[in-house]
């Protein structure tokens, strides 16, 4: 089980434990986090789960796969170094403490 910390745009702040094996995604939609929305279900075929990675942990997540560079193209106000796609961020004990912050809005 990873703690993660999921940032709203307006500041406030959710730690949650989320068990290994889950998605980053899943965990904040089994929290009722809101910002991050999942149209696709966690099937990287939108971009409404996209967050801002902090900036230290940036280097320690898996390189993006091609198919979520292509989805992050279609979300709003892409970073090029800290956005990600939360559907594709796979739980497990490395990631506890991540921190994410969600972007203004989803589209």
């Amino acid at each position: 089980m990873a703690k993660i910390t999921y940032i709203e745009h307006n500041g406030t702040e959710h730690v949650v434990e989320v068990p290994t094996g889950l998605t980053v995604m899943e965990g904040a939609r089994d929290n009722n986090i809101p910002g991050i929305e999942a149209d696709c279900g966690g099937a990287c075929a939108c971009s409404t789960c996209h967050v801002y990675v902090a900036e230290d942990w940036v280097e320690k997540l898996p390189a993006r796969e091609d198919m979520e560079e292509d989805m992050l193209d279609f979300a709003y106000e892409p970073d090029a170094k800290r956005s990600r796609l939360t559907c594709q961020l796979r739980v497990s004990d490395a990631l506890d403490g991540l921190v994410v912050q969600m972007p203004e809005k989803q589209i």
